[in-house]
């Protein structure tokens, strides 16, 4: 009878020694499923406001809830003394061990992350990035998907979307075009350039500031050459569509002002023996 009772009174003590501890743990838990709900909320609505893909809303959210979930019971169970050593270095070894074997497909899922909530370009925005110059037709967690300006659909891992730099030709509300020219030796150069600048102030979404600009920078081997600069709203005009205009209506003003654009002209000289 008196082991039976000294028994129960050592668990009774254990008890009420592991008592603050099993309490501490529970507010623990507590406090993190409360956060895990208000956190994966905040997470929702700023997903939300940046339109980002229903799906990988989801794949976010459900991330973003077990870490937290995770992290807490982690450290309930710290609270509650439990040694997590031996199982933290196990699944710390085996993290690193898939980590390793799966660098390439988890570094862009990652980037996709990042890149869907960065959004440094949108679906049907022109970009040029990684070398490849088109439309953004979709981004997953994987790759992103690009119509390129030839027609052809390239998957860039995101990765590599990430790490380079992207020009975003959608986000500029003007354009600087370049177009070089060259006129015969002999052209009177500033009426070719008032000519050359008077046609192109006819071409639609041109600004005229800053304005159109003309510089003679070569003498070429049958030509004196320039490069003609001016700017054009994306809102009121399309790349190619101004360049064909620029260089009809050149070409147009200089044979009314009779100003020959040469064509190569190379002189062979003999030598009789």
């Amino acid at each position: 009878m008196e082991i039976f009772s000294g028994i129960l009174q050592e668990m009774l003590t254990k008890f009420l020694a592991f008592l603050p501890k099993a309490i501490v743990a529970m507010v623990v838990m507590f406090i993190g499923l409360y956060l895990t709900g208000v956190i994966t909320q905040a997470l929702k609505l700023a997903l939300d406001r940046r339109k980002t893909d229903h799906e990988v809303k989801l794949v976010i959210v459900q991330i973003t809830r077990w870490s937290v979930i995770a992290i807490t019971v982690f450290v309930a169970m710290q609270q509650m003394g439990f040694d997590l050593s031996a199982f933290l270095v196990s699944l710390g070894v085996a993290g690193f061990t898939i980590g390793f074997a799966l660098q390439d497909i988890s570094k862009n899922f990652v980037a996709g992350l990042l890149l869907l909530l960065q959004q440094p370009f949108e679906i049907g925005d022109a970009i040029e990035v990684a070398g490849y110059g088109g439309t953004v037709q979709d981004v997953d967690l994987r790759a992103t998907e690009i119509r390129t300006f030839d027609g052809k659909l390239v998957l860039v891992p995101n990765a590599d979307v990430y790490t380079s730099a992207i020009t975003n030709f959608s986000k500029a509300d003007s354009r600087r075009l370049e177009l070089t020219v060259g006129v015969a030796y002999g052209t009177n150069l500033e009426l070719a350039r008032a000519a050359a600048l008077e046609a192109v102030a006819s071409v639609k979404g041109i600004l005229p500031d800053p304005a159109p600009q003309l510089v003679f920078g070569n003498f070429g081997e049958s030509s004196i050459d320039f490069t003609l600069y001016f700017w054009i709203s994306m809102k009121d005009g399309d790349i190619l569509q101004a360049k064909d205009q620029a260089v009809v209506a050149i070409n147009a003003a200089f044979e009314a002002q009779k100003i020959e654009i040469p064509y190569p002209i190379q002189t062979v000289l003999m030598k009789q023996t």
